[in-house]
């Protein structure tokens, strides 16, 4: 199974980069799209569903801001909107389908770069959502977590590290919830099969970044640890541009 997960920066600014047709080529069995900033009913869906996709969708109450989607070929058994905080979920952070074998739950977790009472929301999502997924693995023991995490967890995730130790999405507290999250039972699948330096998800707008490659890997597929010998590949898509993220791909043995 290919699972992709986005950060799309809208859907319908993407689509009009041309989303639906360089999904038609990817061709995905599961895609996972963060910051939607928009309904569902405000998006003509139905390329997507004629490419054969089943939708599932959590917008924010605001609108034009975060959201959440599955766009899924193997329909799934269950769907979960949101993770029943309503504190984030009218924010539109989480869904989760949960297939045969396994779940995979979709996260847009917050970013606090605009300032410290959204910083101060990020660290409570963080302890909200361990313990969330902590319950979760109760009862669904193989999970995999996709999406912008906005976090960047070792220096060789992030371009600068030095001049960006004190920026949200590296600051010490963060990248030690990230050890933290992973040390209880989680594989962060790119990083497990790719150590190289350089490889980025998202690039600032600002100052040509992403032509000179000055980005932040904050876009993850973590899987639980029982399904290492699933995991076949985990890549970074850098080369597609619809949004100032990439999207990344993860492809599971699942037969």
């Amino acid at each position: 199974m290919k699972i992709i997960s986005y950060n799309v920066n809208g859907i319908r600014a993407a689509e009009r980069k041309g989303l639906s047709q360089w999904l038609e080529e990817e061709n995905p069995d599961v895609l996972c799209l963060q910051e939607l900033k928009a309904n569902q009913s405000d998006v003509d869906l139905s390329v997507f569903e004629n490419l054969g996709y089943h939708i599932h969708w959590h917008s924010a109450e605001k609108k034009g801001y975060s959201g959440v989607g599955i766009f899924t070929k193997v329909k799934p058994q269950n769907v979960e909107i949101g993770c029943n905080m309503d504190i984030y979920d009218r924010e539109g952070r989480v869904i989760r389908a949960d297939f045969e074998d396994f779940s995979v739950l979709n996260t847009y977790m917050p970013s606090g770069s605009s300032g410290d009472p959204r910083q101060d929301f990020k660290m409570k999502w963080l302890a909200d959502f361990k313990n969330y997924v902590q319950d979760l693995k109760k009862d669904i023991p193989k999970l995999l977590i996709c999406g912008d995490y906005n976090i960047c967890h070792q220096a060789i995730d992030i371009h600068d590290p030095v001049r960006n130790k004190n920026s949200s999405g590296f600051l010490p507290e963060e990248r030690e919830w990230m050890t933290d999250f992973l040390s209880d039972g989680f594989i962060d699948t790119f990083r497990h099969l790719n150590k190289e330096p350089d490889q980025y998800s998202w690039w600032s707008y600002r100052s040509a970044a992403r032509d000179r490659n000055k980005g932040w890997r904050i876009d993850y597929h973590m899987i639980t640890e029982n399904m290492k010998n699933q995991l076949k590949s985990a890549n970074i898509l850098q080369h597609v541009k619809h949004s100032d993220h990439c999207p990344i791909k993860v492809e599971l043995d699942v037969s």
